[in-house]
């Protein structure tokens, strides 16, 4: 796979070249392209006849990255995905796609650059706002425990929670993550959060939410919120693994309806 260098890292980029429409699709904290594969978050599975660009964030997957919290903000990762569009997709309208942090992310990047994006679809966003101080405290307890105690103690914790109804029957998977590198990951989640309500309610891309319910890391408040901000969004709830089933038709229709 090629790779595009940023500062401090080298992203892992794969392009699926099937001409049409430019999506370009991310992935949530601690994921990679491969583990959202396993997770059934891979939706441009479904995509046929557009370029499709996937890729690892810094410290995730193939690419590389610094133990460097800042560099892990989501506002970070944004200046990481419009350098990547610059290169692969030069003046193009982009469709973007992608859960929790890759929604953070892409969210910071159309704040940003509007102009950059002809549609979005964003899958589970994260707590965000009155919701993230108490998750932004357990990213940074996730990084003391790792530096304590090792990642397996992590997993341990991490695997005993419950998961999303949606969810079940998919495998259980831990984070595809260097050891070295979870902690500052850890930390630069806990630095982020989704732009300012004012600068959301601005985004004027038309957009599809597509929550679970059931996941306190992923509220469905969060969910509701972006689409009472945003000035062209619509939202479908995933409450069984046959809803989740359903997204990645969603996104087809989505890159058909925003190309």
């Amino acid at each position: 796979m090629p790779t595009f260098r940023v500062p401090g890292a080298d992203l892992d980029v794969e392009l699926s070249d099937e001409g049409g429409h430019p999506v370009v699709q991310l992935h949530g904290l601690t994921s990679s392209r491969h583990r959202d594969r396993l997770m059934d978050l891979d939706l441009g599975r479904g995509l046929s006849g557009t370029r499709l660009l996937r890729y690892d964030a810094r410290g995730h997957g193939h690419s590389t990255g610094r133990a460097v919290p800042e560099d892990y903000r989501w506002p970070a990762l944004a200046d990481d995905l419009l350098k990547l569009l610059d290169h692969w997709f030069p003046g193009e309208k982009v469709h973007g796609v992608g859960p929790s942090m890759g929604t953070g992310t892409l969210l910071h990047a159309a704040a940003l650059d509007p102009a950059r994006f002809a549609g979005l679809t964003l899958l589970v966003p994260a707590t965000a706002w009155q919701t993230r101080a108490a998750k932004a405290d357990i990213y940074r307890k996730n990084a003391r425990l790792i530096e304590e105690q090792g990642l397996a103690a992590f997993l341990d914790a991490d695997l005993a929670a419950p998961r999303p109804p949606a969810t079940v029957g998919t495998p259980e998977t831990g984070p595809d993550v260097a050891e070295h590198l979870l902690p500052s990951l850890f930390r630069g989640a806990a630095m982020s959060d989704l732009p300012a309500p004012e600068a959301i309610a601005a985004i004027e891309v038309p957009t599809t939410v597509l929550a679970w319910i059931d996941d306190p890391a992923h509220p469905v408040s969060t969910a509701e919120a972006l689409v009472g901000l945003l000035p062209k969004a619509t939202m479908e709830i995933a409450h069984t693994p046959d809803d989740l089933a359903r997204w990645p038709s969603i996104l087809c229709e989505d890159v058909a309806r925003h190309r």
